[in-house]
């Protein structure tokens, strides 16, 4: 007997949605390669090669200007297939024949020195990197005393912000590059964030570049940059205008009309959050004369909907669980900031899935 026609229509769907599960499975296991190819395109230069051939070459002219042996082009190839496949790299095929690769919005966020070229080489990098593969040890180790603080902690036997780690450097260069990017995004659209303030202080501000910035566009502003000791020993001398402060957060913080915190609060819990907070409310004046906290997060959800944007927001997430850290969506913020005394917040989208969030005593 023939089969029916329901059956034949039954089988095919399940060849199909097993195809498509064997296509979902290999695109996650051979996933970890589109960062890798990325950080060697970096390291090799691609992205400004194509910058100074006026953003488009073919794969021997990146080859020459990269250093790559001719016997590894058919390699540089691949690498470069999959790289134009993932949008970072633009392909199109010239008169003769030959695939120039371009870049890209994307790549071209890595070109020069002031590109985010150290965004990828640390967030791609071994140290960052190699804390994953512990995952399931991590998972399975119960809190105590003398226990790791951190799955990073569990790997490499210190807390992430310890200068001796081996990529310290390119992590300070890395947060200054997106610091940077992020700074000209709030003061080109953003500036009423800082309209009206007199004083504001960056806690955990680094060498205070975003200070820096803000006092250039507010001259009016007195800005203090607060950080731990050995962040403020080390920085470069400042001009009249930007106080260094050797300080705790979780101690106290100088008042001011504003206290900024960029990145600070997705590294702690909330009962950590809550307790900064709260420092930070003791140092700035009522709502009405001006006081606030602005806050720089990603607030998961709240950015423009699409795929790429709701994974990236969940594997940061899941990036923030190496240090202890954790990804919040609005409501959890929220909590915090009522817990913390606080009476009102708004947030604002400034770059992808990044906000300001402004909260209100």
């Amino acid at each position: 007997m023939a089969p029916r026609v329901h059956d034949q229509e039954q089988v095919s769907s399940q060849q199909e949605d097993m195809v498509g599960a064997f296509a979902l499975l290999y695109h996650h296991v051979f996933s970890f390669i589109k960062p890798m190819a990325l950080k060697c395109a970096v390291d090799l230069g691609i992205p400004d090669a194509l910058h100074r051939r006026g953003g488009a070459a073919t794969l021997a002219d990146i080859a020459a200007d990269t250093g790559v042996h001719a016997a590894r082009l058919p390699d540089l190839r691949s690498m470069m297939k999959l790289l134009a496949t993932s949008g970072l790299f633009g392909a199109a095929t010239a008169e003769d024949g030959e695939t120039l690769y371009t870049l890209t919005a994307a790549s071209s966020l890595v070109v020069g020195p002031r590109g985010l070229s150290n965004i990828v080489r640390f967030e791609a990098g071994p140290v960052s990197v190699m804390p994953f593969f512990d995952t399931p040890a991590w998972l399975r180790t119960a809190p105590a005393p003398d226990a790791p603080k951190s799955l990073f902690e569990l790997t490499h036997g210190r807390n992430r912000w310890d200068p001796a780690n081996a990529d310290d450097a390119t992590m300070n260069e890395a947060a200054f590059a997106e610091s940077q990017l992020l700074i000209e995004a709030v003061l080109s659209d953003h500036r009423d964030v800082f309209q009206g303030l007199t004083s504001l202080v960056d806690v955990g501000g680094g060498h205070g570049s975003f200070a820096k910035a803000i006092g250039a566009a507010f001259p009016d502003v007195k800005c203090t940059v607060m950080d731990l000791p050995h962040v403020i020993a080390d920085a470069p001398a400042t001009d009249g205008n930007l106080q260094l402060v050797a300080g705790d957060m979780f101690k106290s913080i100088p008042a001011a009309d504003a206290v900024l915190l960029k990145y600070v609060l997705h590294c702690w819990n909330d009962e950590d959050c809550v307790k900064i907070l709260k420092n930070c409310k003791d140092a700035i004046p009522t709502r009405d004369a001006g006081g606030k906290v602005i806050i720089t997060e990603m607030v998961l959800g709240s950015g423009p909907r699409n795929q790429i944007v709701a994974e990236t927001e969940e594997m940061h997430s899941v990036f923030l669980t190496c240090i202890s850290g954790i990804g919040r969506e609005e409501h959890e913020w929220k909590k915090i900031f009522l817990d913390a005394g606080f009476s009102d917040y708004k947030i604002t989208p400034v770059m992808g899935p990044i906000s300001v969030i402004e909260v209100f005593p």
